[in-house]
């Protein structure tokens, strides 16, 4: 079984107190291809409230190099969205970043470049109260 992040059970408890219904991990199958949407050492959030879902990539942007941080986390949004929206195209796939890591990289010329052409759903967390702060768009 794959590690968890370092703030997945952060995240997993903003969306309680928020109202969801959290279940860890969503299978991906593709072809000769097994995923637990995994980023390095994270797991796929899976929340449900009322007729929405959702699917939360929790990504903590703790390595030396946010750039590096914001190239694997970007690749794997597109792979996931892409199968999400064929396995299970009712669920909207979010990327759950620390408010710091928005605060500040985030607000960087660098990654609204990318984000003019390629636009995540974020969800941003506040990782000391465990709390939900920002859900874009």
């Amino acid at each position: 079984m794959p590690a968890k992040d370092l703030y997945h059970e952060t995240v997993k408890t903003a969306l309680i107190k928020d109202g969801w219904t959290v279940k860890d991990d969503l299978p991906l199958k593709i072809g000769k291809r097994d995923l637990v949407i995994d980023l390095q050492a994270q797991k796929l959030l899976i929340a449900q409230r009322e007729n929405q879902k959702l699917a939360v990539e929790v990504k903590s942007f703790i390595s030396p190099s946010p750039v590096s941080d914001l190239e694997k986390a970007l690749g794997q949004y597109l792979l996931y969205e892409e199968l999400l929206k064929r396995q299970y195209p009712d669920y909207t796939l979010y990327l759950a970043i620390r408010e710091a890591v928005y605060a500040n990289f985030f607000q960087e010329e660098i990654v609204k470049i990318i984000l003019e052409s390629h636009p995540l759903n974020l969800l941003i967390f506040d990782e000391i109260q465990a709390e939900i702060l920002i859900w874009q768009p």
